[in-house]
């Protein structure tokens, strides 16, 4: 089955290096296992460098990555600006201001920041941003969002209208973007990295908007999953990322989205510390999500592609899941590859009308 449906496509991992060679896992992942992308952070959590130095650095690692690939992987970083940034000033980057600051500077001054980030990620042959935030900055004590100053504003409007012009601005320079964090994270109280967010008393439907006017102006890049409990929308009180009445439910049926979902970080502890690590795969796939992400900066783990398509696997072989929706997953991420390689447009979404939850 594995030799018919390229799996590893369906992964996106993270690990550590700043350079690669023929014996390091990951190229072992890229070619045996035809492994769909790549994330570089700069730093593991325990402070040490992970994979980013400097801008030449970069550049030659991403070129060591694609030289080594059987097809072309993402190459993805999370650069929101701001606090959430892979590609710092201090290491030689251009400065990347944060969201919160960026929406006082205008949408204008979104388009403009965004064209200098998505210019500089292009050169270093960086293809996918994990952004932009799309949270509404609902809670101020939010300790992810909120404290971060990762969010546009509390307003549907402004967010998606901010947001609309980050992609537009990506788009232009060949670098594929992702909304996060669905199905909304800025009402929270809590940090999903850390542990189980429930946010079933503070979760307000309008976090959907500025999802459902990006989806409508046309907008079908990729989203990201939140390992968030809302026990309203999928009342067995699975998180977000492994439920299929929030992914295919709300986000594919209800909402209409027709591009790559990918999941957070399954290794962050909201996921990893109630299911391993093959049945959060394969829970995640029955949920609806096509890339599953693996950072490998909190718990590095060299086999998360071969023991992920190996999960992946028996489920199609004890018919836990259709061949039929993985060729779906792989299709989602074809076209998008094509995309970003130019093959095949963008739809570049128009500026937003008025979000409105009656929408």
């Amino acid at each position: 089955m594995s030799e018919q449906l390229p799996i590893g496509q369906m992964f996106t991992v993270g690990f550590l290096g700043t350079t690669v060679g023929p014996d390091h896992w990951i190229v072992e992942a890229l070619t045996e296992n035809r492994l769909g992308g790549i994330l570089l952070f700069e730093r593991n959590v325990d402070g040490t460098i992970q994979n980013i130095r400097s801008p030449q650095q970069v550049r030659e690692l991403v070129h060591s990555l694609n030289r080594y690939a059987v097809e072309k992987p993402f190459v993805a970083v999370d650069q929101e600006g701001g606090k959430v940034c892979r590609l710092k000033a201090q290491a030689g980057f251009a400065p990347s201001p944060s969201a919160k600051e960026l929406a006082e500077s205008g949408v204008q001054g979104t388009a403009t920041s965004a064209a200098v980030m998505a210019a500089e990620m292009a050169a270093l042959g960086i293809t996918l941003n994990f952004a932009p935030v799309v949270d509404l900055d609902l809670n101020p004590d939010n300790p992810i969002i909120g404290r971060y100053q990762r969010s546009f504003g509390c307003g549907p409007d402004i967010v998606a209208a901010h947001a609309q012009a980050f992609i537009a601005a990506h788009h232009h320079h060949g670098i594929g973007c992702c909304l996060k964090h669905f199905p909304g994270h800025g009402s929270a109280g809590s940090d999903s990295h850390l542990g189980f967010v429930d946010v079933t008393s503070c979760w307000q439907q309008q976090e959907l908007d500025p999802y459902r006017c990006l989806f409508a102006a046309g907008y079908d890049d990729a989203v990201m999953t939140a390992h968030l409990v809302h026990h309203r929308l999928d009342p067995s009180g699975l998180p977000a990322t492994l439920s299929p009445q929030i992914i295919t439910g709300l986000l594919r049926q209800q909402l209409g989205f027709t591009g790559v979902v990918f999941s957070d970080d399954l290794q962050m502890q909201a996921i990893s510390r109630r299911w391993g690590y093959a049945e959060a795969v394969q829970r995640a796939v029955l949920a609806g999500v096509d890339v599953l992400v693996v950072g490998n900066n909190l718990t590095p783990r060299e086999d998360a592609v071969t023991a992920g398509i190996r999960a992946i696997e028996d489920m199609l072989a004890d018919g836990r899941v259709d061949v039929q929706r993985i060729r779906q997953s792989l299709a989602r991420i074809a076209l998008f590859k094509k995309k970003i390689a130019g093959q095949h447009p963008w739809k570049v979404p128009a500026p937003p009308t008025i979000c409105s939850s009656a929408m």
